[in-house]
């Protein structure tokens, strides 16, 4: 965790983080979108799978899917970017404790946005395969966030971390809240 410290006391301009998040926009933004969308149906016809076709309502769903997903995605990063002055970078860590705006939902919400993004993908170009790489991602991420990110926020934002931990869900959101 000692690097995690390290990055985190430094504090960088606006325009320094702006320019730190391109490279990973681009990244989970185009690249992965583009892989599900070229790489899985690929995949399901070289294994034999058949397309998950609805008609309209993959496109329906995997829409709905990607507009909720943008929407968290977006709004975290506006968070984190404006109002942490940080990044989603470890690199480049909120120099706060994010507890409101989609924070106040889920501990979480980018990784939801993003997750859910790839999801909406998968189910509008009907793979099995885009389907499973996207629950392969999320694995990936689910197991970076607990064994890494929360410890590292742990360390640096102590009794203030654990006492928001305990009380919003990790990943999916809890629209409904009774906390005033």
């Amino acid at each position: 965790m000692n690097l995690f410290t390290r990055w985190a006391k430094r504090e960088y301009s606006l325009g320094q983080r702006l320019l730190a998040v391109l490279p990973a926009g681009v990244l989970f933004v185009f690249l992965i979108p583009w892989m599900l969308v070229r790489l899985g149906p690929r995949l399901d016809t070289l294994l034999g799978l058949p397309q998950l076709t609805f008609g309209i309502g993959n496109l329906v769903l995997g829409g709905l899917l990607i507009l909720l997903g943008a929407f968290f995605g977006i709004w975290s990063n506006v968070m984190e970017i404006g109002h942490a002055r940080g990044t989603p970078l470890p690199v480049m860590p909120t120099q706060t404790l994010l507890i409101s705006g989609p924070f106040r939902y889920c501990r979480n919400p980018m990784s939801f946005g993003a997750l859910t993004i790839y999801l909406g993908v998968a189910v509008a170009v009907g793979s099995i395969s885009s389907i499973a790489i996207a629950l392969l991602l999320a694995a990936l991420l689910i197991t970076y966030l607990k064994r890494i990110e929360e410890r590292e926020l742990e360390a640096r934002f102590g009794q203030a971390y654990l006492d928001y931990k305990a009380g919003t869900p990790f990943i999916l959101p809890k629209i409904i809240s009774r906390r005033h």
